[in-house]
């Protein structure tokens, strides 16, 4: 994150039944798991949904098919101590490759090399309050 930035953003929401595909973040600062869906950084002069075509193929080499849009969303937020403000463009998506839907976890790839964990989590875990899923607003958006 820098500092005093606004960043816009493209997130993709991955659908099979009631589970829903996010990524899993930790705050170190607050000790805090949360869960959100895959995307990253619109590029000056890219369209939002070319962002997140190309953010989906970097992070796990996947090709998508069926965007819809759902909704923006403005998150103003604190991680690991930072304030952070984002602009996110959500979409929802179907995998090209039917293979995706098989795994139960697997794993995406940052622009820095590092590495996190994917899994498909149970919509009602968010409700319910035992997962917090970001940014804030998308469960709103999503039921």
């Amino acid at each position: 994150m820098k500092k005093g930035v606004i960043r816009p953003l493209a997130i993709c929401l991955f659908k099979k039944g009631e589970s829903i595909l996010a990524a899993e973040g930790y705050d170190s600062v607050k000790k805090d798991y949360y869960y959100r869906p895959i995307g990253g950084g619109i590029e000056y002069g890219e369209k939002s949904l070319d962002a997140l075509k190309r953010e989906v193929h970097e992070e796990i080499s996947a090709e998508i098919k069926n965007m819809n849009y759902l909704g923006t969303i403005e998150n103003i937020f604190t991680f690991n101590g930072e304030l952070g403000h984002e602009i996110v463009v959500v979409f929802e998506a179907e995998f090209v490759d039917e293979a995706f839907y098989d795994l139960e976890t697997f794993t995406g790839k940052e622009d820095d090399g590092s590495v996190f964990s994917l899994k498909w989590i149970p919509v009602s875990e968010f409700g319910s309050g035992k997962l917090r899923l970001v940014p804030d607003g998308l469960l709103d958006l999503i039921s």
